[in-house]
């Protein structure tokens, strides 16, 4: 997931106390047998990144995990995100990295892409998958084999300002069904823009640095792809793309965003909504915590936008094993455990992020802090479909989010029109998958 610099780098969000895990015995060495073997002794070390609250979520799994596992110890390693994957690169290249460490998805690929990972497909419990929602199951797939668990997800919604929107007579969707289309949220944006002053603007979305990946929710929207099915070749050279690009880029010329805004842009969303210089924001669940204690005045949570379907970004991170690890079978048995339900219902709940487990979605949690809003981000969740997170866990992502990072912010800053940002695109993207 990307989340914002003020969670990166700042130690922010609730803090989840560390809860008593139950129903999460010992391990099997069996592999994918599920058999019943003894637990084994041994040390794992997992390099993570995290706010408060997640760190804590992983050092309650980990007190479990050890509890059940007499003689097993598992080393958490926290560091500020901005070093995370400088250190495990340069890890790797020297042959000393971590049993574990946490990714984003749209990173994923490129590690299992490179053979740097783990194949867990007969490491894992027989029906492992099953657990899990297709989009996420797919999310960590490579070359039709699992490389890692996915952990949790994020998802955009809007958080507003209460009387800002009230003070324009708008009224907020109450359910993912009744999301405005894009031609209603125009209406919106056009509206709260003759209600600002001029030095406010109606919304920020939140697409900067490697963000850019949430644009795509706009596409998938559109109904449209950025790769073939067997992610070998470009597939964003559609009307669907230029739709997409043409009303993203409308944005900034009618002035519903602020300058700053834009893809490079060094000011986050999250900055201009907390500021107070716009009524809406598009942000993950993550920043709950953040936004209670930090936004002044009645703020709540509604669906974004939807045009030939309701679509959304699969954010969140994968946890992965390296291909290095000297310890396979009890990495694996880590890996299952937290994926458990008890420890990832408290992780998920305490953090304000979403569980990737089908049953859980299912039932529901509530998170620690703003509990009523998290059906307004499972539902936007459960609008990602397996393609759409198929596609972001490529081995190529990083090259193709380097592609539309560029042309991206040519449109949107520039005076290019869609078709030639749309074949850019197309070119550039064909040339990272090449």
């Amino acid at each position: 997931m990307s989340l914002s610099r003020r969670h990166f780098l700042t130690a922010m969000g609730a803090v989840a106390a560390p809860v008593a895990l139950s129903g999460c015995g010992g391990f099997s060495t069996q592999g994918g047998s599920g058999g019943g073997g003894a637990a084994a002794e041994g040390t794992l070390d997992f390099t993570t990144w995290g706010t408060d609250a997640e760190l804590a979520g992983f050092r309650a799994a980990i007190t479990a995990f050890e509890a059940a596992n007499e003689g097993v110890t598992v080393n958490l390693n926290a560091v500020p995100y901005d070093q995370m994957f400088t250190n495990i690169d340069a890890q790797l290249q020297a042959n000393t990295p971590p049993d574990i460490f946490r990714v984003p998805y749209y990173t994923f690929g490129s590690y299992a892409g490179r053979g740097q990972l783990l194949d867990l497909g007969s490491h894992l419990p027989d029906g492992f998958g099953d657990r899990f929602t297709p989009q996420a199951w797919a999310a960590v797939q490579s070359e039709g084999s699992p490389f890692g668990v996915p952990h949790h997800t994020d998802t955009t919604a809007i958080l507003y300002d209460v009387a800002a929107m009230a003070d324009a007579g708008i009224e907020v969707p109450q359910s993912i069904d009744e999301a405005w289309t894009w031609e209603e949220f125009a209406d919106v944006a056009a509206r709260l823009r003759e209600s600002l002053p001029q030095d406010q603007y109606p919304f920020a979305y939140n697409w900067q640095g490697n963000g850019v990946t949430r644009w795509l929710t706009w596409l998938f929207e559109a109904d449209g792809r950025f790769l073939t099915e067997d992610l070998s070749a470009s597939a964003i050279d559609s009307d669907a793309a230029r739709k997409a690009v043409e009303f993203t880029t409308s944005f900034f010329r009618e002035g519903w965003v602020p300058p700053t805004n834009s893809i490079r842009s060094s000011t986050y969303a999250a900055d201009s909504w907390f500021a107070q210089t716009v009524p809406m924001v598009f942000a993950g669940a993550f920043l709950i915590p953040d936004a209670e204690s930090t936004f002044e005045g009645e703020w709540a949570a509604t669906y974004p936008p939807r045009d030939v379907r309701s679509a959304s970004d699969f954010g969140g991170n994968a946890l992965v094993a390296t291909s290095q690890t000297e310890q396979p079978e009890l990495a694996a048995a880590f890996l299952d455990f937290v994926t458990n339900a008890d420890p990832m219902r408290e992780f998920c709940a305490g953090a304000s992020l979403l569980p990737t487990r089908a049953d859980l979605v299912e039932e529901g949690i509530e998170f620690a802090v703003r509990p009523e809003l998290s059906t307004v981000f499972i539902e936007q969740a459960g609008s990602v479909l397996p393609e759409d997170s198929g596609q972001v866990a490529s081995p190529d992502m990083s090259a193709i989010i380097a592609v539309l990072q560029e042309e991206l912010e040519a449109s949107f800053v520039g005076e290019r029109d869609a078709d030639e940002t749309v074949r850019a695109m197309d070119e550039g993207i064909a040339s990272a998958v090449g």
